[in-house]
């Protein structure tokens, strides 16, 4: 299989039923968005720690669900989409991950360790992948799951950022307003 077509020379691409579509409509901004997230995820891996780790490639194979998800406008039954199964576990992780950590009593600034901080930063591009989710479902249908995931996921990526931080024995820094 070639990995180019020429298909998309002329500013436009398909998606997952076929029709073609500029590469600058609302729903290749979604799950580009989505990709580039899913991209970011993988140079924080491995962070160092195996659960960490674990939970990062569950979060990166359901990006991919994600993006199958917003490609088609009109998924089939047997198609690949994001279920409230995918939340629940999402939420169960970041449960799992601040029963570790010392409750908020402010903002932070997202930085720290390497691995720290590009999950800081993963969690801002989730969040444009959501705003962007929500401009399609705006217009367009769009599975609520993913939007919801996304949602929670970005949640995550905070906790998780926080977790690995704290495990590096680096300190959170809030604000100075």
């Amino acid at each position: 299989m070639k990995i180019y077509t020429g298909r998309g020379d002329e500013g436009m691409t398909d998606l997952r039923d076929m029709s073609r579509v500029s590469k600058t409509s609302p729903r290749i901004e979604a799950y580009g968005t989505v990709d580039e997230a899913n991209a970011l995820l993988g140079t924080a891996r491995p962070t160092g720690y195996d659960d960490v780790d674990e939970t990062l490639e569950s979060v990166q194979n359901h990006l991919h669900i994600v993006q199958a998800d917003f490609a088609n406008p009109d998924p089939d039954e047997d198609d690949p989409v994001i279920t409230e199964s995918h939340v629940v576990e999402i939420e169960d992780a970041i449960d799992d991950a601040e029963a570790e950590l010392d409750p908020l009593t402010s903002f932070i600034l997202p930085g720290g360790s390497e691995a720290g901080a590009t999950l800081h930063h993963a969690r801002a591009v989730v969040r444009r992948a959501e705003r962007r989710a929500v401009e399609l479902a705006a217009d367009e249908p769009v599975n609520a799951e993913a939007i919801r995931y996304l949602n929670r996921l970005s949640d995550a990526l905070f906790v998780f950022g926080r977790l690995v931080n704290a495990r590096d024995g680096i300190p959170e820094e809030s604000p100075s307003y």
